[in-house]
């Protein structure tokens, strides 16, 4: 019966990391040759060509990407965008940052409401969370997808907002964007 339990638990060891080894080949993204690539001092991330760059800052943001409006019935351009805080002397971990972002959510988005919140690791192994909420904005039904890292007693959340019924057609290259996303 040992004989039994320790074959067991060797396979099912092998088993859960053969399966964090594929993980962690899917973590690292392929970059098409077209895309182009924002390169900053504390982070860089990769972005097709058809997206527009807008680094102005605008409502404290370090950059956003924009998509094309896909028509003339289209009132909102899906993007891409970053937010770093400082939390310098506040001693907030990624739990913490977490806690703090649901409440928001919870209690600043009209109509919020969280689908899924869950710690993944992402590219070089860093641990993150991701986070997928729906809400209204003024007239606009959205839908968002956020990571957060806290590195150096910083918060770094990368952000997807789309339309809710734009939110599956987005999330492909949404996700392939961000996952290109690195902190240096």
């Amino acid at each position: 019966m040992r004989q039994i339990s320790l074959i067991f638990f060797t396979i099912l060891f092998f088993s859960l990391n053969a399966c964090g080894q594929n993980f962690q080949k899917e973590s690292q993204v392929e970059i098409p040759d077209n895309w182009k690539v924002l390169n900053e001092a504390n982070y860089s991330i990769h972005y097709p060509d058809t997206f527009e760059l807008d680094k102005s800052g605008h409502m404290g943001m370090h950059f956003i990407l924009l998509s094309n409006l896909t028509s003339d019935d289209d009132l909102f351009r899906e993007n891409i965008n970053l937010i770093i805080q400082d939390l310098k002397g506040y001693n907030i971990n990624l739990d913490q940052y977490v806690e703090i972002s649901e409440g928001q959510i919870n209690t600043m988005i009209i109509d919020g409401n969280i689908i899924k919140s869950e710690r993944v690791k992402g590219s070089n192994n860093r641990e993150l969370h991701r986070i997928i909420y729906t809400g209204k904005q003024e007239q606009l039904d959205l839908k968002w997808l956020q990571y957060y890292w806290v590195v150096n007693e910083k918060a770094y959340i990368l952000t997807l907002t789309t339309e809710v019924s734009q939110f599956e057609n987005y999330l492909p290259v949404g996700e392939k964007i961000m996952n290109t996303f690195k902190i240096k």
